[in-house]
């Protein structure tokens, strides 16, 4: 039940990823490539914020009314949201962002914290069961894309040159209303799971909660709209540290081993905040690179064109594929006394990532049309599905390490702290982005030099994490 909540939410939130970018400069720069590095900035800012705002979700559901009425009250501020961003004028498409920021803000932590309040402490079956969980809302991902896709181009009067992107954020809004629906009525299987203990029963909380969410909207557009990417690099910094803090605090409070698991899940913290910088050039530098640079005319001129908002369904399809595959690894690695321990899953994460790198860096170096000035189709599905391993590596297993190694008062909150680390990633990817992009848009030219920056990076912080594994593994006293 709760990943088919989180399946037509993904299906709400990837349905719509593809065309952001896309239609900021189709609405907002009648289709000039100048506004490029704007798009991507402000894709990364809307990705940042939100993941950022989950650590003010997670901590709404551990203290004032609980897991289920935070997901619910989240799902239809999201919803709104979505409509929202239907309308073609730019003050109100950043609303409608701020909007969504702050629903999924407590909808998205929540529900990951509830899956891993279904499995006991030590119950070895947590980290299969959260990829599993990891697979089947990845099928929300793999439909939103070619649905949306196919409806932006045959819709409204849209083409593959021209999308009409209005119908794509409708889809969006319904997917979430559809989500919203599945939980409600499907709540009750959980039990005592999720509901607020006594002392947060009362519904008056629900209203004090909602009329913050409201407050806190126009806040979000202002970080969007005025503040920007950089600064809000910035302040994601230091909310970070302060968040840290806590953490620590509370660890310490818990005593020496606890101290130092704190300190294990804050070192893993730092690494994924790598991985998602580099990981989210998905909706941003490589919307643009499919757009612009890679051939997508399968069947030569007058034949298909692969729409560009297809290419996001790649790596939900690849999830889809490999999950049960790497589910079934770590299973017979357990049996066998071999498997690898959390922080080398994360350093095979970042390698996987990597490579994904290495195959554009070779496309843009050996196989470029030089008429055309394009590249081959394969490539960028290549390292989507690279990528997409080391997704598999790292993203489920580091859901269910926050859930191992936070201290026990505090999971939601530590979880909000993880997609925090997420929230700085996404945020900085859009900085690469833009970067790539420069202030004419995308070239073959800029495009390796980003990407291979991206590839040295990763593959330089995967072997370090492999080097540093055995004090991360002791630090984390035994846990698996």
């Amino acid at each position: 039940m709760l990943f088919m909540s989180e399946f037509w939410e993904r299906f709400a939130f990837y349905g719509m990823r593809w065309a952001l970018t896309l239609y900021i400069v189709a609405q907002f720069f009648n289709g000039d490539s100048s506004g490029e590095a704007y798009a991507g900035r402000t894709y990364g800012a809307y990705l940042a914020l939100v993941y950022a705002t989950a650590i003010f979700g997670g901590y709404v559901a551990d203290r004032v009314i609980g897991y289920q009425r935070s997901i619910l009250l989240g799902a239809v501020i999201m919803s709104a949201g979505l409509f929202m961003i239907m309308v073609p004028n730019q003050q109100i498409f950043l609303l409608g962002l701020a909007t969504v920021i702050v629903g999924n803000g407590l909808f998205k932590p929540n529900i990951s914290t509830m899956v891993g309040q279904l499995y006991k402490q030590g119950d070895p079956r947590r980290d299969r069961g959260f990829t599993l969980f990891y697979m089947g809302i990845n099928a929300g991902a793999l439909i939103a894309p070619l649905i949306t896709g196919w409806l932006a181009e045959q819709m409204l009067g849209g083409s593959p040159e021209f999308p009409a992107y209005k119908v794509v954020f409708a889809a969006a809004g319904i997917g979430m209303l559809f989500s919203l629906f599945w939980f409600w009525f499907g709540r009750r299987q959980l039990g005592d799971i999720g509901r607020p203990s006594p002392e947060m029963a009362g519904k008056q909380r629900v209203v004090y909660v909602a009329l913050a969410a409201v407050a806190a909207i126009p806040l979000v557009y202002l970080l969007m709209a005025k503040v920007g990417a950089v600064g809000l690099a910035w302040l994601l910094g230091i909310l970070f540290v302060a968040v840290i803090g806590m953490l620590v605090v509370e660890a310490i409070r818990e005593g020496a081993v606890q101290r130092d698991r704190g300190f294990a899940m804050l070192i893993l913290f730092l690494f994924n905040v790598l991985f998602w910088m580099f990981f989210e050039q998905a909706g941003s530098s490589f919307n643009f690179l499919a757009q612009n640079i890679v051939d997508r005319d399968l069947f030569g001129p007058g034949g298909f064109v692969f729409p560009t908002g297809w290419f996001q369904s790649v790596n939900p399809i690849a999830i889809v594929a490999l999950a049960p595959i790497v589910t079934a690894v770590w299973a017979f690695t357990s049996k066998k006394g071999f498997e690898p321990s959390i922080p080398r899953k994360f350093g095979l994460g970042l390698i996987g990532n990597a490579l994904g790198f290495a195959v554009l860096m070779y496309a843009l170096t050996s196989l470029v049309d030089k008429e055309a000035n394009t590249i081959p189709f394969w490539p960028l599905v290549l390292c989507y599905v690279l990528q997409t391993l080391g997704e598999l590596c790292l993203s489920p297993i580091g859901l269910s390490m926050v859930t191992k190694l936070a201290p026990l008062r505090l999971v939601g909150f530590a979880m909000g702290g993880w997609f925090l680390s997420v929230a700085i990633g996404n945020n900085l990817s859009g900085l690469l982005a833009g970067e790539i992009s420069g202030e004419t848009g995308m070239t073959v030219d800029s495009a390796l030099q980003g990407f291979t920056f991206s590839f040295w990076l990763l593959a330089g912080a995967g072997v370090l994490l492999f080097l540093i594994a055995p004090l991360v593994n002791k630090l984390m006293h035994g846990v698996k």
